[in-house]
Formats: structure tokens, C-alpha cells, sequence
């Protein structure tokens, strides 16, 4: 597992964009724009199940983020790396309220019926500036 920089754990802390690519299952890319968060080791995104990036990373767990700094665009990070893990239920649910505090300032991310959140765990492989 690549260690994350200071820098990387910073532009991953704010509140920046990332870019989260997959692989469908013919091979092409698949890429979604995403809020990010990390735990200090790993790379985390929240979706919800059955969407495409969920379904495609159950198949196939390699991805790559890059996380464009908000400030200065010509400046990013990047990680190549696996899924390691889907983490549902309620540390779900909460990781979405947090990031939807930190990327609009709402207390709570508003719901769709029937909608089971969902966090990516990323274990970075290679990280690059």
C-alpha cells in the first residue's frame, strides 16, 4: 500500500473534487466526478448501491482517483488502487451526512427512498502528483 503524503492528505481533507474511473465490463472507462474523503491511509467515496461505479467495482476493483485541487487546477493527485472493501449500514449513512457538511454545508444529505449508501474503500497503490 502507497503511504499518503501530507499533500495528498490534504487535498483529499478539502474540499475538493475527485474523479473516480472504473472499468466496465467491456473494458472501457467508466468515469464519475465525486466528493472524497480519506481515513489517513485509504481513499474513501460514497455512492449508493446499484449504481454504476458500485456495480463495476464489485466486478473489477481496480480504479483510479485524481483529486484536482479546488484552488489551483493545474494541481492534483492521483491514485491507482483496489476496492478493498463496501461498507454499508449506518457508518454509511453517517460518512454521507459528513461529506455532504463539508462540500454544501447541509447537516444531512437528502434521501431517496429506498437508497442504500454505500463507502469505497481504496487502497492506493501508487500515488502520484
Amino acid at each position: 500500500m502507497a503511504k499518503l503524503s501530507d499533500y495528498a492528505r490534504k487535498l483529499l481533507e478539502g474540499k475538493n473534487f475527485a474523479l473516480l474511473g472504473t472499468i466496465f465490463p467491456d473494458g472501457s472507462p467508466q468515469v464519475t466526478p465525486m466528493w472524497v474523503d480519506t481515513d489517513g491511509n485509504y481513499v474513501l467515496v460514497n455512492t449508493a448501491i446499484g449504481r454504476v461505479k458500485q456495480r463495476n467495482v464489485s466486478r473489477d476493483p481496480r480504479v483510479t482517483v485524481t483529486v484536482v485541487d479546488q484552488n489551483n487546477p493545474y494541481t492534483y493527485v492521483m491514485f491507482r488502487g483496489k476496492v478493498v472493501e463496501q461498507i454499508t449500514g449506518q457508518a454509511a449513512e453517517d460518512h454521507i451526512d459528513k461529506l455532504a457538511k463539508k462540500y454544501r454545508g447541509w447537516e444531512k444529505y437528502p434521501r431517496q427512498l429506498n437508497q442504500q449508501r454505500v463507502i469505497l474503500k481504496i487502497k492506493p497503490e501508487r500515488v502520484s502528483a
